[in-house]
């Protein structure tokens, strides 16, 4: 299931966000790398331990957990704190598998990786390539989305970026650990919370159809979460 989520930074959030990161020093994106992606990826990382990082990256969770559509696609039980990266000059990243478990650096900090996020932090039109391309069963999707906005897509995905040709791609990347582990029971939660949601706009919270849905919803999140 890949899903964009809009605006999960308003623009004063971006703002800082950016603020707190340019500013920063960068090093070699292999930093994090498996072997596999070591030999694909060629980009810049802020390192994940250095101030600007911990802090750009709380406020990127602090707006995720106000983000309904995040928690309701997601299913969110462990969330890696936020890393960034950037891409210019013909940087890229070949295609890939994310690590199935990723562990934060000189900490016992790990989680399962089911679901990859990307949070785009500069303008489209402010550079060239950079398209995020992820395959899946109905062909390849490429992804370049307005700053602030952010796409989830399974982990276990062929994924690449494409060279960054003019300009410089900004973003901020990350796991989450659902509480739901199959990507399909996911689809099917999100879209029953989903026609819930307006079921109960049309007919109200206390309509007969709404509790019932709600119940069918919580039941099946019952069964298949791992909590």
């Amino acid at each position: 299931m890949l899903i964009a989520i809009p605006d999960v930074l308003d623009a004063a959030a971006l703002a800082r966000v950016r603020g707190m990161i340019d500013a920063a020093d960068w090093i070699d994106g292999n930093a994090t790398s498996g072997e596999q992606s070591a030999l694909a990826k060629r980009n810049e990382q802020l390192p994940e331990d250095s101030a600007a990082a911990r802090e750009a990256g709380g406020a990127v969770l602090d707006a995720l957990a106000r983000s309904a559509l995040f928690v309701a696609a997601a299913l969110p039980l462990k969330v890696f704190p936020p890393l960034f990266n950037r891409y210019a000059g013909g940087q890229a990243f070949g295609t890939h598998v994310d690590n199935a478990i990723r562990i934060r650096r000189g900490s016992d900090f790990r989680i399962r990786a089911d679901l990859s996020a990307t949070l785009f932090l500069a303008e489209p039109d402010s550079y060239d390539g950079g398209e995020l391309v992820v395959e899946d069963v109905f062909g390849e999707q490429r992804v370049k989305l307005p700053a602030g906005h952010m796409v989830l897509y399974p982990a276990s995905s062929l994924h690449r970026v494409e060279p960054v040709t003019r300009g410089t791609r900004v973003a901020s990347f990350f796991w989450i650990q659902s509480m739901v582990r199959d990507d399909g029971a996911r689809r099917i939660l999100f879209d029953l919370d989903r026609a819930t949601q307006a079921v109960a706009t049309d007919k109200g919270q206390g309509d007969p159809t709404t509790v019932q849905l709600t119940g069918v919803y919580h039941n099946l999140l019952r069964r298949w979460a791992d909590a």
